[in-house]
């Protein structure tokens, strides 16, 4: 088995743009095996923080670590999938085959990956048609059919449903439960409410940039402990 490179601790985080800080002194400590949400009203921090946390950004001050026994292999065991995924100029497969040569991996070996990826994600037949004219649901389960190929132990995923209508939500929400159910940890931002009640074990809540709220998904949405919390699940208005 190979060694894990979690727990990822969040130690102190801040973050500063422009002379205003953006995360305040954010705290949390992420282990294997659940799929954390962060949740938060649009502006609350979430995006940045996950991309502080993939180490797309560099804090303004505090740590970002993998404290696992393999933690020096961390920027190999994790992708991220975004909002509006980039894809490629290329057929889908292409898409998959180029993820899988970044990592190293062998032009013969590449082939049933990029068939299997293709496959789990519902795109086997359409594998030579160009990824830019795919529909958005079908780029997002592209996007994440690359990332799966990969075989991350750990998987940042940024509103992967946002602008997605309910039948390409629930595509996409099932290839994140496939994913989670072949070994992945799960670390996911979304602002909606029932997303995070169908998709979440662990709930990060935010709100102008601090963490709130730290606890597993059945207690944060029985017991919210801050004003903001409950306020956000009672659908009030948050500025």
């Amino acid at each position: 088995m190979t060694a894990s490179i979690l727990p990822l601790v969040l130690d102190k985080l801040c973050f500063n743009a422009r002379g205003e800080r953006l995360i305040h002194d954010l705290t949390a400590t992420l282990h294997g095996g659940t799929r954390t949400i962060l949740l938060g009203p649009n502006g609350a921090g979430k995006s940045l923080t996950l991309r502080l946390a993939h180490g797309l950004l560099s804090p303004s001050s505090g740590s970002v670590r993998w404290e696992g026994s393999s933690a020096q292999a961390a920027h190999e065991r994790q992708a991220m999938v975004f909002q509006r995924p980039v894809m490629l100029r290329r057929s889908a497969a292409a898409n998959v085959d180029y993820a899988l040569s970044l990592r190293g991996i062998g032009r013969r070996a590449r082939r049933p990956l990029v068939e299997e990826a293709l496959a789990r994600a519902g795109l086997g037949d359409m594998a030579k048609r160009s990824a830019r004219v795919l529909s958005a649901g079908e780029q997002q389960r592209l996007a994440l059919a690359r990332a799966w190929a990969v075989n991350p132990e750990v998987l940042f995923l940024d509103e992967p449903t946002a602008n997605l209508d309910p039948a390409a939500t629930r595509a996409v929400e099932e290839m994140i439960a496939a994913i989670h159910e072949s070994g992945a940890t799960i670390i996911m931002t979304t602002h909606d409410l029932g997303q995070a009640r169908r998709v979440a074990d662990e709930i990060l809540f935010l709100h102008r940039g601090h963490l709130m709220e730290q606890m597993t998904a059945e207690t944060f949405f029985a017991r919210p402990q801050s004003a903001e919390a409950q306020a956000f699940l009672k659908g009030d208005l948050l500025w």
